[in-house]
């Protein structure tokens, strides 16, 4: 049986492919200082641009965070946004090869206006149709020799319903990596909810869950909860169900583990980007084929923790392990 410490080390020793898509987050920071005589809106002048990864790439930070090796594939567009994505990779020692690029579409773009810290407006730029047939093969073909390469210890689908991912595709991977005997771990969106057959681990929030299913689901309703799993897992087929509850925790589901685990107490700071960590450390530890009830305390504890921080930040990794140290004997194998 491995330690704590044991798991971390082995994040080390893992490589992770990440699917999905990948988007550029970028901001404008500014004062207002007067109402435009054009319209009533605030007239921001800016004086800081910056811009940092989204998406499937913060799922890779996360992993980086933990000290494995993540991979990210996707499509973007042939554009400067693309070219900006490239810098922003290789300066955060993410490879950039899985990149590939199309005529046919534009990288994802949200740009946020902010004031001080009042958020003024957001403005995207995207393209969230399907891939072309073409774009879709050339991504499965890259996908493959990555695979047949590298044998990653997991493959995470991270699915924003962008148009990178679609069923076909998602079909395509999912047969290979069973072929291979790499589990597959899924954060899904409501477009292709239900093209996930046969995966490994589905991690749905409570919305999710409940758009996807198209069923009245609450988070204080354990009974409840559980249908909707079981309606799911036979929907699916996947192995486990990890559904996420904000405030409520966490219910994993698999065999004849049943396990809901409630949230840690936290000053809660910002939760974007909780969901991308929880997906990162679930996927590290099914590679490791962890105890369902472990794979879920620990996912848990690390989305609570980035929760503190203010913004989209990767988990701490030191804080992490130290506080897996602390929790319950039964939450530690």
């Amino acid at each position: 049986m491995m330690n704590v410490q044991d798991r971390f080390l082995a994040f080390a020793r893992t490589e992770a492919l990440v699917l999905g898509d990948v988007m550029l987050d970028a901001y404008l920071w500014g004062r207002v200082d007067r109402i435009s005589p054009e319209a009533p809106v605030p007239v921001v002048h800016v004086q800081e641009r910056s811009a940092r990864l989204g998406g499937a790439a913060n799922v890779a930070l996360n992993l980086r965070a933990l000290g494995a090796r993540p991979m990210v594939m996707t499509m973007v567009g042939e554009d400067e946004h693309a070219a900006r994505l490239d810098q922003l990779f290789g300066g955060l020692g993410l490879p950039t090869e899985g990149l590939l690029r199309s005529a046919q579409r534009r990288t994802t773009v949200k740009t946020r206006v902010i004031s001080g810290h009042q958020h003024i407006v957001r403005v995207d730029e995207e393209d969230d149709h399907a891939l072309s047939e073409q774009d879709s093969e050339r991504l499965l073909e890259a996908v493959k020799a990555r695979v047949r390469s590298a044998r990653p210890g997991v493959i995470v689908f991270e699915d924003y319903d962008k148009g990178v991912l679609s069923p076909p595709f998602i079909r395509e991977v999912v047969h290979l990596a069973r072929a291979e005997g790499i589990p597959t771990a899924v954060d899904p969106k409501k477009r292709n909810f239900m093209a996930y057959q046969d995966v490994d681990l589905f991690k749905p929030n409570l919305k999710e869950l409940r758009e996807g299913l198209r069923m009245d689901v609450h988070a204080n309703d354990e009974a409840q909860l559980r249908r909707a799993v079981k309606a799911l897992e036979s929907a699916l087929g996947n192995r486990l169900t990890l559904v996420t509850l904000s405030e409520h925790g966490v219910l994993v589901h698999g065999g004849t583990e049943d396990h809901l685990i409630p949230a840690h107490v936290r000053t809660i700071a910002d939760v974007s980007g909780a969901g991308d960590t929880v997906i990162a450390v679930a996927a590290l530890l099914l590679a490791q084929r962890a105890p369902a009830r472990t794979l879920a305390a620990w996912a848990n504890l690390a989305g609570g923790l980035v929760c503190e921080q203010v913004g989209v930040v990767p988990i701490d990794r030191d804080l992490l392990l130290a506080e897996c140290l602390t929790l319950p004997e039964a939450d530690r194998a």
